[in-house]
């Protein structure tokens, strides 16, 4: 890679950087935690990895988070797994998610929007009002701390209250989205084992309703453990028999009680996309998320009182928990339910305009699709309420960095960033004081020592290499459920690098300190010695009108070959003919290299993903070496089980 400098896309101006919360914290960590009060971000970035305790102090000084009993030190054990935080200290993560009504009662906590793309508020009283009276039900239904309790619901109010009113008795939520089919939950939910299922009778995407009554029914009968059902008439159907009406647990208007339970306390478990075998269920705690968030959205995404937070997301993806951590800045998060593109590609930034969203966080995908479908952001809706555009879910593209400072304000910041499911947050992307350059993550995230290593655990600049966490990070899994001896957590991240976090993807440490992502290390292609990211390859192939998707994988033969077909989705009308065919393999040639051309390129009725919308790479590639489908993938993670089928026979045939 290139070390010389280009030049910046975007710059936050003097007067941005004076009153980014960021050089705030700064100023103060330096006054009171002997922070360097020079050099900016890069600075306070190697301080907060050097200082680790002295940092994650300063954080929950700034926050004024509510130790309810104090912590002995910060950090007790550091290795990994199993580094302990603030050991000694209780607290709850609800309580701090609702301190806002005590100063800001009637303006809202929460907007609503649906298909009509009409916000409904829901204020910061009857938020508290709500959680407080579901805790007390709870409470009364014997619901204890360490208890799961589990939603599968849209992305509504009810599954905020849900979610809070769980925290608030110290039990432990999980969830699931409503386009899940039965088995797909039941592969999450039995492994945890819930007692008390929170749900809807169906949703509306894409203009239609979707009646999930009969997979409720099927959850009922699968779910042993349960001893109440919470029916959310979001289809206005009635209740059905033994199950506790939403309005009847919600409707007292009851001060809620706040357990307080200790900083490692399980506050929620998620899942990983469980492309093989069943899905990792990954416990988080109370205290390291509340910290790891306050940290992300308060100082990273720059929020606060005044901000609105839209982030394009269903209560099956991490990115949900994220958005609803909103509220620990006391910032108004908006909820969508419904369809990215219904009635039309534009309809996310109509409902960016609508709610007035500061910060508005999408997919890198749909802003392609935008760019694509010719949508024209600016010209079509006031978006001057944006300040930020946030992507995830897999690399931004350059051109879509591109698309977005044309089409949207050429004084935006753009904010590409990259975490996990696994820390429920970012190891690298938003810094509000820095500049954003095309295809890059703006810098390493405070408190996180993210390194790019080669294979002997040597860190690279300016070369590809994995990603890799030198140190514990407060939101890392406390474990998973049912690993008793923590042997598939420790095979998860750190069998390559003992006592280091591996992720598994490929990036570059720039050396101006900034990271590019390549796509997950364990589908990197291996050519001829040389790795290359699938991500370079979609970008290039993409941009032809032609190709709405494609998928490419690289497989080692057994004769020490290498076989590295391109499986191109077409758009309506388009053939693959001798003419796309040649400009496929030059646009790779030209804007890659040679090496990056495939060896085939091959047609295909639509790219498989996972149910949070990432392609599936790892179970194509294991399918084609001929693995069994059913040893390959998990069914219930995929969003359409029958494209795998031709995958199969192609492997069968090429057999």
């Amino acid at each position: 890679m290139s070390t010389d400098s280009p030049q910046p896309l975007w710059q936050p101006d003097p007067e941005r950087i004076a009153r980014a919360r960021i050089t705030r914290f700064q100023a103060w960590a330096a006054e009171h935690h002997g922070a360097p009060a020079e050099g900016g971000y890069a600075a306070l970035q190697r301080w907060s990895v050097d200082e680790l305790d002295t940092f994650w102090k300063a954080v929950t000084e700034w926050f004024d988070v509510r130790f309810r009993t104090p912590y002995a030190r910060v950090l007790g054990d550091r290795s990994m797994p199993g580094a302990q935080w603030f050991p000694g200290a209780t607290l709850n993560y609800a309580e701090h998610a609702l301190r806002a009504a005590d100063t800001r009662a009637d303006e809202p906590a929460l907007l609503y929007v649906d298909e009509t793309h009409e916000p409904s508020p829901v204020t910061w009283a009857e938020l508290r009002s709500q959680v407080g009276s579901l805790a007390a039900e709870l409470r009364a239904l014997g619901v204890r701390p360490g208890d799961r309790v589990s939603g599968y619901l849209p992305n509504v109010p009810q599954a905020v209250v849900a979610l809070l009113a769980t925290a608030a008795v110290g039990a432990v939520w999980t969830s699931c989205a409503p386009d899940f089919g039965a088995r797909s939950v039941l592969d999450r939910f039995q492994q945890v084992e819930p007692v008390v299922l929170f749900t809807v009778d169906g949703y509306r995407y894409g203009g239609k309703e979707h009646d999930r009554r009969e997979i409720v029914a099927e959850l009922r009968r699968e779910l042993p453990t349960l001893r109440a059902v919470v029916h959310i008439p979001l289809l206005g159907t009635e209740a059905p028999e033994g199950a506790l009406d939403w309005s009847a647990l919600t409707s007292a208007d009851t001060a809620p009680v706040f357990e307080q339970v200790p900083f490692d306390h399980p506050l929620w478990v998620l899942y990983s996309s469980g492309t093989t075998g069943l899905p990792k269920a990954i416990v988080q705690s109370q205290g390291g998320i509340l910290v790891e968030h306050l940290k992300q959205l308060g100082l990273h995404c720059d929020l606060g009182p005044e901000d609105r937070f839209f982030w394009y997301t269903s209560t099956g993806w991490m990115m949900w928990n994220f958005l609803v951590s909103g509220l620990l800045t006391g910032t108004t998060i908006v909820l969508y339910d419904g369809s990215p593109g219904y009635p039309d590609t534009g309809a996310q930034w109509r409902i960016a305009e609508r709610t007035e969203a500061t910060l508005y966080g999408t997919s890198a995908a749909y802003v392609m699709a935008c760019r694509k479908a010719g949508v024209h952001p600016s010209r079509d809706f006031d978006l001057s309420s944006v300040q930020c555009v946030a992507t995830t879910g897999s690399p931004l593209p350059p051109d879509g960095f591109r698309w977005l400072h044309d089409e949207v304000r050429d004084d935006l910041w753009i904010a590409s960033v990259s975490g996990g499911t696994d820390v429920c947050s970012c190891f690298a992307g938003a810094v509000p004081t820095l500049p954003v350059y095309v295809g890059e993550l703006q810098a390493p995230c405070l408190g996180t020592d993210l390194q790019s290593w080669d294979p002997s655990g040597s860190p690279l600049v300016d070369e590809v290499g994995e990603l890799v966490v030198t140190n514990p990070m407060p939101s890392m899994p406390i474990h998973f459920w049912n690993d008793p001896d923590g042997s598939r957590y420790r095979d998860s991240y750190f069998d390559t690098y003992p006592g280091v976090w591996r992720h598994g993807d490929w990036i570059t440490v720039t050396s101006r300190g900034s990271v590019v992502i390549h796509g997950r290390s364990d589908s990197t292609l291996n050519r001829q010695g040389v790795r290359m990211g699938s991500a370079d390859i979609y970008e290039a192939v993409e941009r032809l009108p032609e190709i709405k998707e494609s998928l490419v994988i690289g497989i080692e033969q057994p004769d020490g070959g290498y076989w590295m077909p391109l499986f191109v989705h077409l758009a309506p009308g388009a053939a693959l003919d001798e003419a796309l065919l040649n400009r496929i393999k030059q646009t790779i040639r030209e804007q890659l290299s040679p090496r990056h051309v495939p060896d085939e390129i091959i047609e295909v009725p639509g790219v498989p993903h996972t149910l949070t919308g990432k392609r599936i790479e790892v179970p194509v590639k294991r399918l084609l070496q001929g693995t069994p489908l059913e040893k390959a993938v998990n069914p219930g993670s995929i969003d359409n089980l029958d494209l795998l089928s031709f995958y199969e026979d192609l492997a069968r045939k090429r057999a």
